[in-house]
């Protein structure tokens, strides 16, 4: 405790650091109680790693109000919480519902936690909501075939910012896992179409825009001459 103490009154004192790595650590609720003062006040944390930290439902509500940015706290982008088997499916739903709601979580690491499928169908929806989540670690969470179904169709049906989702060493079959790679590789792959063709928009000089009632064409000469025509519709 008197360890924690000190932790929180160095945070309190170091208003630059980023990342705060606690894995391993005997944290429990508790301890996490008394340095979620320091930690909610942040003005430049991003990244937490609590994995193993012994915590249960109490600590995820805290854990879910370091989630949003606001005036005192940039908000959370990477989140660990590996290992911490005492969080029932109650406290998991709590956080899905926060990172659908209002995290800018990108990276969210939950692997060997007892979540099961019906935890699984939660986080689905919470990433089919994201704008931001890219990276989810399921793997050792005692997923299914009935959760990978799930999350297909979830990948499948809704375009999200997911582009890697780990399943290993789950009862998921390799045919389903390979599915949901290649969905997310496509995604992948078309967001670097995208990228290059505004790349090579942004190059060209010749630059068309159209609206409902008129046409404005904008030619450049290599000498630096440009010709401006505005035709009526």
């Amino acid at each position: 405790i008197n360890r924690v103490k000190q932790l929180a009154e160095a945070l309190k004192t170091n208003r630059s650091v980023q990342s705060l790595f606690l894995h391993g650590s005997p944290l429990t609720d508790a301890g996490l109680a008394l340095l979620n003062p320091a930690l909610s006040i942040h003005p430049s944390l991003v990244a937490l790693d609590l994995g193993d930290c012994m915590l249960g439902d109490e600590g995820i509500n805290l854990i879910c109000g370091l989630l949003p940015p606001d005036g005192a706290k940039s908000g959370l982008k990477e989140l660990t919480l590996s290992a911490n088997p005492g969080i029932t499916s109650k406290g998991w739903g709590r956080l899905a519902i926060a990172v659908a709601h209002s995290s800018q979580l990108r990276v969210l690491n939950l692997d060997y936690n007892p979540l099961g499928d019906q935890v699984a169908g939660m986080l689905a929806v919470a990433v089919a909501s994201s704008r931001t989540l890219e990276v989810l670690d399921l793997e050792g969470t005692g997923l299914t075939n009935q959760s990978a179904q799930t999350l297909l169709d979830m990948v499948e049906n809704y375009p999200t910012a997911l582009r890697t989702l780990i399943l290993a060493e789950n009862d998921i079959s390799p045919e389903l896992q390979q599915q949901i790679s290649d969905l997310l590789s496509e995604g992948e792959e078309e967001e670097e179409t995208e990228a290059r063709e505004v790349t090579a928009r942004e190059k060209n000089p010749w630059i068309c825009q159209n609206n409902s009632s008129s046409q404005m064409v904008l030619m450049t000469s290599g000498l630096g001459d440009s010709l401006l025509a505005e035709t009526e519709m």
